[in-house]
Formats: structure tokens, sequence, C-alpha cells
């Protein structure tokens, strides 16, 4: 019963993905997969909001990207057909928030009868990328703090990140919160334990409520693993806050292409028992595959044991 809940394709994601989606759900297939949650970028609108490899004609990269997520659904409904007696295809996208005025675009986005659901992502600070290089991390932390008495510092950029997840939570109330501790894959200190600054802290604490209020659930995401952090998202000191909490977790390989389909499931799985968790949260359509009508599917929560994944990947 193994299952991701966040996959991307080179083929609705090119530039930073790789490879057509219908492998990689054969691929999801031939490892084991029972469920697979289809979560490609959602568009993005303004040229300012383009990544380095879009900016050539940056006119021509805006207009591909709306046709693009339309393209995906189609694919997805096809897909989710298809491939119905062998894995569970759940449709969704990734949701940006860039600025809050990303809210209503993203819930636009929602309405489409075919969406199970999206997962609520922080990736930009300021409106710069905070994950993609190195420079822009750096960018970013320059514009944090604003009238603080030490602007520009990490500790800053983290304060302002959690509070732009703090808008997006409010806002979407996303059932699936995607990477929560993102910020610090640049760091110059990725492995601190961000306690420290009590400040940061006590945002991170406020998001866990709310999202725990809300019903959502935080991915446990193998992709920081992959990326060289000693432990996947969220890193260990938020995860037992989490559980404190009685939040749920559900499991996450953020794949970019078939190489990268359950990369460090076993290791992932590791960190989840020694936390004491004993089973992570997925969706089951009531309807599946298709749409009824034009109403969206209802989705009942499943709990798969984390036996079932280390039976699945050692």
């Amino acid at each position: 019963m193994a299952f991701t809940m966040h996959s991307h394709s080179g083929q609705f994601c090119p530039g930073h993905a790789k490879d057509q989606l219908e492998d990689i759900l054969k691929h999801a297939v031939s490892v084991g997969y029972k469920t697979i949650g289809l979560t490609e970028h959602m568009p993005r609108y303004e040229e300012r909001d383009l990544y380095p490899e879009e900016l050539d004609d940056p006119q021509a990269s805006l207009a591909q990207l709306p046709p693009r997520h339309d393209a995906y659904l189609i694919e997805a409904q096809r897909l989710q057909r298809e491939y119905s007696s062998k894995i569970h295809v759940l449709i969704g996208f990734e949701a940006e928030f860039i600025r809050p005025s990303f809210a209503p675009l993203v819930l636009a986005l929602d309405e489409h009868p075919a969406v199970d659901y999206f997962i609520g992502s922080v990736h930009h600070v300021h409106s710069v990328p905070i994950d993609f290089d190195k420079d822009m991390y750096l960018q970013a932390k320059s514009l944090s703090g604003a009238g603080s008495p030490d602007p520009g510092t990490e500790e800053r950029l983290y304060e302002d990140y959690y509070d732009l997840q703090h808008d997006m939570l409010t806002q979407l109330k996303p059932k699936v919160v995607g990477h929560f501790d993102l910020i610090r894959l640049l760091s110059d200190e990725p492995e601190r334990d961000v306690r420290q600054w009590q400040g940061v802290w006590g945002k991170i604490v406020r998001n866990l409520k709310l999202a725990a209020e809300q019903g959502g659930w935080l991915e446990v995401n193998s992709a920081a693993l992959r990326k060289g952090l000693a432990e996947p998202y969220p890193g260990r000191h938020i995860a037992e806050e989490w559980l404190k909490l009685g939040g749920k977790f559900t499991f996450s390989d953020d794949s970019h292409g078939i190489a990268q389909v359950a990369t460090n499931y076993s290791r992932t799985v590791t960190y989840l028992e020694d936390l004491g968790v004993k089973e992570v949260w997925t969706y089951k359509r009531t309807t599946h595959p298709g749409i009824v009508g034009n109403q969206k599917v209802a989705l009942e929560e499943v709990a798969i044991p984390l036996t079932e994944f280390r039976k699945t990947f050692g």
C-alpha cells in the first residue's frame, strides 16, 4: 500500500523535472505504489515570477503556463481511467503562494471537478524563490526583516517565511501542507535547532496549531534527503511538535522524474519509526476513476500502516 501524495513530470513541469507523466506512472506501479497523487505545479501569471530558464521569451513562457495546466488535467484524467485497475490515481496540483494575491488563483483552480486536492506550499519569500539557488536565497534574505533591528539575517528570513506560510494556511486551508520547513534547504546551517530562535519557533508552533485545527496533513517529504539534508521535511523538532498536537502525516517523494520515484523511502520510514509514528494517511476516491456529472468526488481518509511501506521498500 505504498504511495506518494506529491509528484511532478517533465511533460508538465519542463525545466526542472524529467520524463513523461505516463512513464512515471508506469514506474510507480512497478515499484509497488498502490496510490499516487499527481501534483504538477500551478501556473504563474506575471513575468516577475518566471524562473531564469523561462526568461528568454517571457511572454511566450507566460502564455504557455495556463494551457499546460489544462492539458495536464486532461492527461491526468485519461491516465486515471486507463490505469485504474493497477493504481489509485488522485489528481491534484501544487499551489504557489508567492504573494497573498495568489489565494484566489489557487482557489479558482481547485474548483475544477477533477481536482481532488492541492498541496499548499511556499517556495518564495518577498517574491524571491528560496529553494532555486543560493544567490536567490541570499536575495530573499537581504529583503527580510524590514523595520527590525537586524534586517537581512537568516533569522528574519525564517520569520518572514513562516508568516507567509501562515497567510497561506489561513486563506487556502490546504488538505496537504507541502515541505513545511523548505526554508532550511539552502540555509547556512540547515540542521540548526530552530527552537533557539524564539520568534521563529513561536511562528512555527502557531502554524502547526492552525494546520491541525483545519484538519490538514503535513507531508513527510523524502526529497530533503536526496538534496543532501540529514532529515526529511519536516525536521525532527517540528515533527515532534506536530505529533504533540495530534497531527497526521502523509508521505511523499516529491519526485521530479522516474529516477526520483520512492527515493530514500526506506530512510524516511526509519525516520518516522524513530518518531513513534505507526501510520501515514492518504485519500481514497469514493468514485474511481472519473467524476459523476460535474461534481467533485468525495474523498475518504485512509490510514496506511508504516509496516506496509517497510514490506515494499525494506
